[in-house]
């Protein structure tokens, strides 16, 4: 048998960590190995991992033991002594779900859990904004029985081994004295009752399962990791309880050209040495059509010109960014013999005025 990680390294944490510090570690923990978020092959037993060193060092008595004895005869967290969570959803609802951790013991309504998923836009979506139909799959709360699974109230009972709690105390002997836990009721599964005839229409399940077609609007001005709620479109919820949400994470692609910093969009411009020398006029273009700039003589390579109103809408007050026009001034490779003479006697006539060229006034810098 391998050897049991420590539990402080599970969370990443020294021994000496607070409570404050433990509760931290683990939510972090937790969230990033679900197996609901995190796909790889070792998350789901990580996760259990992680669950199991909450369970010691979240409790004052069994961190006291486990600081004084470590693994020894403890039978593994969640297995024997300690009990653990009855599943992950008691986990991922504390981080994701309807805003509040649930009791794992609680035979009431419980909201579901809240699903994931990703959305690919273009860059030009994600300026203008889209809406789109999608079909996904859900279990809804069946309309019959509203979730409570029976024919009618009357075939309803209450549980006869945990009497309507959920839940069973067991107890079990350990060199370090007795350990009591809680754990979900195997007669009722929790729900601290039974049903003794079942709904026609789910057959006692409680939900329906569905496809349906959900209309997802996509604001203008999305970000790239930027969610999307859509209510009740989650995983579906227990003893007649909710859905939880459906969260859509919007992926924005890349463009060619044009490049977002917040709501402010990028975009670099060539014109040629004779344009930034004498000054010209060029359509830009902006993700809302062409704008005219007039770029005055002289203009050096690298400058910046703002074109106010044509960047992304702001999602919070709904104002628009700026574009920012980048000038990249670029030199011929090749220049025929007629434009070679040309910038000869620009030359001449350049050394005629007394001018100093580019160079020149290099050099004079380290005189």
């Amino acid at each position: 048998m391998s050897k049991k990680q420590d539990y402080y390294d599970i969370l990443g944490i020294n021994k000496g960590a607070s409570d404050a510090e433990i509760k931290k570690a683990y939510r972090s923990m937790a969230k990033k190995y679900h197996p609901d978020v995190n796909k790889d092959s070792n998350a789901e037993a990580k996760f259990k991992e992680i669950n199991e060193a909450n369970e010691v060092l979240s409790d004052p008595q069994k961190k006291a033991s486990y600081d004084q004895f470590g693994h020894a005869d403890m039978n593994g967290a969640g297995q024997g002594g300690f009990s653990s969570a009855s599943g992950f959803e008691d986990i991922f609802g504390s981080f994701f779900g309807g805003g509040q951790s649930r009791s794992r013991n609680s035979n009431g309504p419980r909201k579901g859990q809240d699903r994931y998923m990703h959305m690919n836009i273009s860059f030009m979506e994600a300026v203008t904004g889209r809406s789109e139909a999608i079909k996904i799959e859900v279990d809804e709360v069946c309309s019959e029985c509203h979730g409570s699974g029976a024919f009618s109230k009357s075939d309803i009972t209450t549980c006869d081994m945990c009497h309507g709690s959920g839940s069973v105390a067991t107890q079990q002997r350990t060199p370090f004295g007795v350990f009591q836990s809680q754990g979900v009721c195997p007669s009722c599964h929790g729900n601290g009752k039974k049903v003794t005839r079942k709904c026609k229409k789910c057959n006692g399940k409680g939900y329906e399962h569905k496809r349906v077609e959900v209309d997802i609007k996509i604001p203008a001005g999305i970000q790239s990791g930027q969610q999307l709620r859509v209510p009740a479109k989650g995983e579906r919820g227990a003893n007649g309880g909710p859905n939880g949400d459906l969260f859509i994470e919007i992926i924005v692609k890349n463009h060619q050209f044009y490049k977002r910093d917040n709501k402010n969009i990028h975009i670099s411009v060539p014109i040629s040495s004779i344009d930034a020398t004498i000054g010209c006029s060029i359509d830009v273009p902006t993700v809302y059509g062409d704008v005219e700039l007039n770029v005055p003589q002289g203009t050096q390579n690298g400058t910046q010109f703002r074109i106010k109103g044509k960047g992304f809408k702001d999602l919070r007050n709904g104002d628009n960014g700026d574009q920012i026009v980048q000038i990249n001034i670029e030199v011929p490779k090749k220049v025929s013999k007629e434009e070679k003479e040309l910038y000869l006697k620009i030359k001449e006539l350049s050394k005629k005025q007394d001018h100093d060229s580019v160079f020149d006034k290099f050099k004079k810098a380290f005189k």
